[in-house]
C-alpha cells in the first residue's frame, strides 16, 4: 500500500499518557467510529481492568444528510477521514499488541458505508469492520459490567436496562445479571434507528426547542420501544424493583452536569453517579428553557453538540416513558471500553481472530507497531 499522507489534523480532545508506559506492559487499542463521532483509546491491563494512556475524540457528524439521501456525504467523509488520519498518527507513538476498529449505525446504513471503509483502509491502515447492532449492545454492557454489580448502587438485582443514545441510533439492551457470581448475559436486545442526528434531521434542527416539536419526538421514538416491551414484559420486573437502568450516553452524562452544577464536564464527577429519574426530567424542562443560544452557552455543551442535546433528551424520556425506573446509573464509558476490556481477557491465547487484525499497518508505522498475530 501507498504510504498515506503525513497528517497532524484538527484539533481533537486528547488525553496524553501519564506516567510513561514500560516497555513490558501490553497496550491495547480501541477505534470507535460512530455516526456522530471518531473515538480512539490506548489503554493498558491493570489489576482491577485497564489504565487509558491516550485518548482521541472528534465530532465528526458522518451522518450528516444520511437520514434524507441513504448515503454519506462527501463533507462528512473528509472530515471523518480527517480524524482517522490523526488516529493513526496518534497510534504510531505506541507499541500496541492488539487493535479492534469498528463502525455503527451510519456505517450500516449508508448505501456507500463499505466504499467509505475500503478508502479508509486504503488512506489510513485501519481496517474497520461494521458490528452489528446487537454486538454494539453486547459491548456496552461489558463496559459497564462492575456498575451492574457496585453494592454502591443499593441490594442486588437480577436485572438491568442499558440505554445508548448515539449518533444514528440507540441501542437497548436487556440484561440478566448475577451479582453473586459478577456474571451478566444479555436477553434481549434492540437497536432503535433513532439516534441524535436522525431525529434532530427529520423533526429539523431549528424547531426542536419548540415544546410541540419535542413531544412528537418522544412519541415518535417511544412508539419505536413499545413491542420490546411487549416481547420481553420489563415493566412488571421494574414494578418488583428488581431491575437497574443504566445509561452510557452523551445525553445522560449531560444531564448529570446540569444536576451536579458542574462548571466545566468532568468525567470523574459523572461516570457510575446516580441520578434520581425526577431529577433528570427536571434537567431536561431546564434544557428547554434555555433554549438553543442557552444551551450553546453552557460550559458543559458548547456549540457543537447543542443541535443534538435536547433530541437526545427527547429519546432519554421516551425510553424512561415506558421504562420508569426510578434512578439512573450514569456511565461516560462505551464501545472502546468494552473492546479494550475484550482484548484484555483475551490476550492469555483464546482471543478471537475476528477481533485481531484490525490495522493493517502501513509501512511508515510498521516500526512502531510490535503487534501480536497482527
Amino acid at each position: 500500500m501507498d504510504r498515506p499522507p503525513s497528517w497532524t489534523g484538527r484539533s481533537g480532545r486528547f488525553v496524553s499518557a501519564s506516567p510513561p508506559i514500560s516497555g513490558e506492559e501490553d497496550l491495547f487499542a480501541a477505534l470507535d467510529l460512530g455516526t456522530n463521532n471518531c473515538r480512539l483509546m490506548v489503554a493498558t491491563q491493570t489489576a482491577g481492568g485497564f489504565r487509558v494512556v491516550d485518548s482521541y475524540s472528534r465530532m465528526v457528524r458522518l451522518g450528516e444528510g444520511l437520514h434524507h439521501t441513504g448515503k454519506l456525504h462527501n463533507a462528512a467523509m473528509e472530515r471523518t477521514m480527517e480524524a482517522l488520519q490523526t488516529c493513526a498518527e496518534r497510534l504510531s507513538r505506541w507499541p500496541v499488541r492488539e487493535i479492534r476498529a469498528v463502525a455503527t449505525e451510519a456505517c450500516r446504513r449508508a448505501e456507500n458505508g463499505k466504499t467509505f471503509l475500503q478508502q479508509v483502509n486504503q488512506r489510513t491502515g485501519f481496517d474497520i469492520q461494521i458490528i452489528s447492532g446487537r454486538e454494539e449492545a453486547s459491548l456496552a454492557v461489558e463496559s459497564c459490567a462492575n456498575l451492574l454489580h457496585n453494592p454502591r448502587f443499593g441490594p442486588p438485582r437480577n436485572r438491568a436496562l442499558l440505554f445508548d443514545i448515539g449518533g444514528g441510533s440507540t441501542e437497548i439492551a436487556w440484561v440478566r445479571t448475577d451479582s453473586a457470581r459478577q456474571t451478566e448475559e444479555l436477553i434481549g436486545y434492540l437497536s432503535l434507528p433513532v439516534g441524535v442526528i436522525t431525529l434532530s434531521e427529520q423533526f429539523g434542527h431549528a424547531y426542536s426547542t419548540d415544546d410541540r416539536t419535542y413531544r412528537k419526538m418522544v412519541e415518535h421514538t417511544r412508539h419505536h420501544l413499545r413491542e420490546f416491551e411487549n416481547v420481553y414484559r420489563i415493566r412488571p420486573e421494574i414494578r418488583r424493583k428488581q431491575t437497574r437502568l443504566i445509561g452510557t450516553s452523551g445525553t445522560v452524562t449531560t444531564l448529570a452536569s446540569l444536576i451536579l452544577n458542574l462548571p466545566r464536564y468532568a468525567r470523574a464527577a459523572v461516570d457510575g453517579s446516580l441520578l434520581p429519574a425526577s431529577s433528570a426530567r427536571l434537567a431536561v424542562r431546564t434544557l428547554q428553557k434555555m433554549g438553543a443560544d442557552g444551551i450553546a452557552r453552557h460550559p458543559c455543551i458548547g456549540p457543537d453538540r447543542a443541535p443534538f442535546v435536547l433530541p437526545g433528551c427527547a429519546i432519554f424520556e421516551a425510553i424512561h416513558d415506558v421504562w420508569p425506573v426510578e434512578d439512573i446509573i450514569v456511565a461516560d464509558r462505551g464501545l472502546r471500553d468494552g473492546m479494550v476490556l475484550r482484548m484484555i481477557r483475551g490476550k492469555s491465547g483464546m482471543a478471537s481472530r475476528r477481533n485481531r487484525a484490525s490495522l493493517s499497518i502501513p509501512p511508515h508505522l510498521r516500526h512502531s507497531m510490535q503487534a501480536t498475530g497482527l
